[in-house]
């Protein structure tokens, strides 16, 4: 899935808009207009590099005549004193695009880094690591990009990308009087053919009703292990099955080890720690 040209100039053009502001005071005052010079952007912590791309717009944005080098592509394993990038040009232009440009690469890196760690938790074993919409309010399409770079797989980008049935609407249905068989059939009557429909459960019982219900995929929602695997069993390949809620490092394996086909995991994005990466500047 490719980025979005367009809308990532827009939220480009909206990150230089809050850090410039009114214009870099500091640089117009000490720095000449025509002063030139080299900037690397080296790594300083281990990980899986992501916005490498995004990072170059912003110094294009900022000065169309800065040469930008990309060194390492995203993907790249990288550590500690990797060079990614080199900028070249007006030195104002490259201390007015720095931050900004360091923000998104380093923002995202930490999203690939996070998520590859996951992926690499599960390895050799016939599940997919996902992500969630707990994600940076504008930054979704940038952040689910770099879950991609780091292995995992993305699970709906918005609201009408997929039927998601989940505790509040089911509260909200039951004291209507309707069963999870009848929530589900409303679901199929009122929505795009083409659309699957998932349910999310707490419970054996309301995994085994989603799986009757003719669910295409059950969500089963900081359910234990043990109720895990009896899930599974339950349902017995009538649905694929998604494990969410309460999923760490620690336990992303074992989880994997129930059978299930799925793993989403909001950590990916809203807790991932940005990769330490900085911009060494050298004047000519």
């Amino acid at each position: 899935m490719p980025l979005n040209e367009a809308q990532i100039e827009e939220i480009i053009d909206r990150a230089l808009a809050e850090d410039l502001g009114i214009g870099d005071i500091t640089t117009e005052a000490l720095i000449h207009g025509k002063r030139r010079g080299t900037g690397l952007i080296v790594v300083k912590r281990e990980g899986i590099l992501a916005g490498i791309g995004v990072a170059k717009q912003v110094f294009h944005r900022v000065d169309q005549n800065l040469k930008v080098e990309i060194l390492l592509e995203d993907g790249s394993r990288v550590k500690l004193g990797n060079k990614v990038a080199k900028v070249a040009g007006n030195v104002a232009s490259i201390l007015k695009a720095e931050r900004v440009a360091l923000n998104f690469l380093q923002r995202l890196s930490g999203v690939a880094s996070e998520t590859g760690r996951y992926v690499e938790g599960v390895e050799g074993l016939p599940v997919r690591i996902m992500d969630t919409r707990k994600t940076t309010p504008s930054l979704r399409d940038l952040e689910k990009y770099a879950v991609r770079v780091g292995g995992g797989e993305n699970h709906r980008m918005n609201l009408g990308d997929g039927i998601l049935i989940k505790d509040n609407h089911l509260a909200v249905l039951r004291r209507q009087g309707l069963s999870i068989k009848e929530i589900v059939a409303r679901a199929r009557q009122s929505a795009p053919q083409r659309l699957k429909v998932e349910v999310e459960v707490r419970t054996v019982p309301e995994a085994l009703e989603a799986a009757e219900a003719g669910a295409d995929i059950i969500m089963l929602d900081n359910m234990n292990l043990e109720d895990m695997r009896k899930a599974v069993k339950s349902v017995h390949g009538r649905a694929l099955i998604e494990a969410s809620g309460g999923i760490t490092l620690d336990n992303v394996r074992a989880v994997a080890e129930t059978g299930v086909n799925f793993i989403s995991i909001g950590a990916l994005t809203h807790s991932a720690k940005a990769l330490d990466i900085s911009l060494e500047l050298e004047a000519e």
